[in-house]
């Protein structure tokens, strides 16, 4: 069986005691998990008491599959063992683990997962350790999110198959690594502002990324971020073209802070595999429904489209 390995750190502004209480017990994981958001009907339960040695948290959904997560050792507050077990949408059983390091800043959390996918989805190998890696990245930055402000700024609302028009965004391109791609937004939709303003083109078209299809081993997205201005006044301002065509796409609207878009794309294709929709080969976007500058991050509205066939 082909086996595996995941890691992601972060580090936050809280105390390692306090991280390892909260990540030890189970009952707080719906509040930062980065799976659930997709699928709110899923049940989940969680065993009492939820923090000790043999505590169980168990998922059952229709997008998120089913399983469960044990407890095999906590070692207050340096580390934290567990075992995981799938059983949909294929059985299969790694370790999971956390460790917790005291930083000048607070503490460096590291969650990690060992295991072996069944010999049958070997060709998944890579694509499963970037996939695993990018959920990694999202959970922990809830969990920070959960314990430096005591909430998470991400909601997920399926809108369903849709048909869209077609629209036409001219900005600036760049490439980025999924934990990177704040910087790299930020770029490019100032130098495409910067370009359309040098042409006299008012802003006030909407804010649009689109993503080029990439191939996940490679762990870095190619994307372009502009605004849906007229094609005379994307060639005024000397910008790249994309030509996003009519056609049925998934719709998934995304509320909350910018850096939690993560969920909504992912969840995305995980309601598109339950689904069994025919996601195309071709650019995806997000458009940005309201004004970052003017609006509090809980209520950015952000509308996600997977062109379908």
């Amino acid at each position: 069986m082909p086996a595996f390995e995941v890691s992601r750190s972060i580090e936050m502004a809280v105390p390692p005691e306090t991280v390892f209480d909260c990540v030890a017990d189970f009952g707080t994981w719906t509040k930062w998990s980065p799976w659930l958001g997709i699928d709110p009907d899923a049940v989940v339960t969680v065993s009492d008491p939820p923090n000790t040695v043999g505590s169980i948290y168990r998922w059952k959904g229709d997008v998120v599959g089913a399983g469960e997560i044990e407890h095999l050792n906590l070692d207050r507050p340096r580390q934290i063992s567990e075992e995981i077990r799938f059983t949909k949408p294929f059985k299969s059983t790694s370790k999971v683990g956390f460790t917790f390091e005291a930083t000048d800043a607070g503490t460096k959390v590291t969650w990690r997962m060992q295991g072996r996918l069944p010999w049958f989805l070997f060709w998944m190998r890579a694509n499963m350790q970037t996939v695993i890696g990018m959920d990694y990245d999202r959970g922990l930055k809830m969990l920070r999110e959960h314990l430096e402000t005591g909430e998470v700024l991400s909601k997920i609302e399926v809108h369903g198959v849709q048909t869209v028009s077609e629209i036409d965004v001219y900005g600036v391109s760049d490439a980025a690594p999924p934990n990177n791609m704040g910087p790299a937004m930020e770029r490019v939709f100032s130098a495409s502002g910067e370009k359309l303003k040098q042409a006299d083109v008012s802003l006030d078209a909407p804010m649009v990324s689109v993503y080029h299809p990439c191939d996940l081993k490679q762990n870095q997205f190619s994307f372009t971020g502009g605004f849906a201005v007229s094609n005379e006044d994307g060639m005024a301002a000397g910008l790249e073209h994309c030509h996003l065509p009519a056609g049925n796409a998934l719709h998934i609207r995304h509320i909350g802070s910018y850096e939690n878009l993560g969920n909504a794309w992912s969840g995305a294709y995980q309601y598109a595999r339950y689904k069994k929709l025919k996601v195309l080969r071709q650019d995806a976007y997000e458009i940005y429904r309201n004004d970052p500058a003017t609006t509090a991050p809980r209520d950015l509205i952000t509308d996600i489209y997977l062109p379908l066939r």
